[in-house]
């Protein structure tokens, strides 16, 4: 189901022309919907209902070696119908002689590392007030440090894990040196991501938490890994623990929610015929409305805790129709022997996303309602990326079920 808050299902509108979308239909277009065109091509129209605007963005869907793929290709009218409809051409033509269109669209002229260091340096040189002894400072540290991990690797290969390869091992002990070398590589990493060589800076906002100012590494929640969860959910299911529990566990996992938001959660936040449910700002940790889409799995949990809610307002009331407690959950985990706690699973779950999914990191970090900490990012972002985190919600409820 496609739907993206009034969006309509794809049954419901259908493409004019017998499948061929016009430029004239696509620029004047403005009820929200899912508009079908050729060789996999479709029209996404959206509403804001808050800034009270309409926008319009590419996708095409095929199947790439036998998984069904939504991929974006951009917005309109940056993205023209003829540009959208020759990109869906030839991802359709890649895809069904057993090739990924997303594969080959990543250069193969990808720098390494080493090679980007020394770009990155000729950019600054002028730049620096000392740029004799600026530069010295940038080879030395980076070659000292970080070169023996990174400095072969291409730089769209370089993960979160490599920078924290080169920073922790002497965090402790040289934790200034540390972080100029982490600057020094997020530097080069912001360039690749200007050139369009990845999305994201490695030694960005994801490691923050990890390398704290005291320079002592963070103590993280338990959480377990996430080939795991699935195992221990149904140790959950199988426990004969009270059923209001056991189903708000369950749905904390599949939503990948924080406990609070799932133990408070109303029925007037949800909308099934949608597939939605919307966490309001007052509950969030971030203070924003938190849209969740809701997987197959996610959807049955739902119309067995109405059937059970005894008419209460909570989805999951207790055995005395209250809001759960804040231990019931976790004191259900330690009698199980479950080495998490429910914040851990929005852990495994975001481990799962890196390591199983083809989606992207901002669509990872907003299925966990993570804000944004670039304030100049943020600003042009008013997509929460909905359609995509639908997928990647139900492919997480497929893999605990397998």
């Amino acid at each position: 189901m496609e739907n993206q808050g009034s969006i309509p299902s794809e049954s419901a509108i259908n493409a004019p022309s017998k499948g061929r979308l016009t430029a004239a239909f696509v620029r004047s277009v403005n009820r929200p919907g899912v508009y079908c065109d050729q060789h996999g091509l479709r029209l996404r129209v959206y509403e804001s209902r808050k800034l009270k605007s309409i926008s319009k963005h590419w996708v095409w869907r095929g199947t790439i070696n036998g998984t069904r793929r939504d991929i974006g290709l951009g917005a309109f009218p940056y993205v023209s119908l003829l540009d959208a409809r020759q990109q869906a051409y030839e991802h359709r033509k890649i895809a069904r002689a057993g090739g990924d269109p997303v594969a080959l669209k990543r250069k193969p002229d990808v720098p390494t590392f080493a090679e980007a260091v020394e770009t990155v340096i000729a950019i600054h040189r002028e730049g620096w007030k000392d740029a004799g002894k600026s530069e010295k400072q940038w080879r030395a540290s980076l070659r000292d440090y970080a070169m023996k991990r990174l400095g072969r690797k291409r730089v769209d290969q370089i993960a979160t894990a490599d920078v924290m390869a080169v920073l922790i091992p002497h965090w402790h002990t040289k934790t200034e040196t540390m972080r100029r070398v982490r600057q020094r590589i997020g530097a080069v990493m912001k360039w690749a991501v200007a050139q369009g060589y990845r999305d994201d800076n490695p030694a960005g906002d994801a490691i923050s938490a990890a390398l704290p100012k005291t320079g002592t590494v963070r103590n993280h929640q338990r959480a377990l890994p996430f080939a795991e969860v699935g195992a221990a959910l149904d140790k959950v299911k199988a426990s004969g623990a009270f059923t209001s529990t056991v189903l708000a566990l369950e749905f904390l996992v599949l939503t990948a929610c924080r406990s609070s938001e799932v133990r408070l959660a109303t029925w007037d936040e949800v909308d099934l015929e949608a597939e939605t449910w919307t966490v309001p700002a007052s509950r969030m940790k971030a203070k924003r409305d938190h849209r969740v889409p809701l997987s197959a799995r996610a959807l049955e949990i739902l119309n067995e805790a109405r059937e059970l809610s005894g008419g209460t307002d909570l989805v999951f009331p207790s055995a005395h129709g209250r809001a759960l407690s804040d231990n019931t959950i976790s004191k259900l985990l330690r009698d199980l022997g479950i080495e998490a706690v429910p914040h851990g699973f929005r852990s495994s779950f975001r481990d799962w996303a890196a390591e199983c999914s083809d989606a992207p990191r901002e669509v990872c970090e907003l299925a966990l309602a993570h804000v944004n900490s670039d304030r100049v990012e943020a600003a042009y972002r008013r997509t929460d990326l909905f359609e995509q985190r639908r997928v990647l919600m139900e492919d997480w409820s497929r893999f605990l079920s397998r």
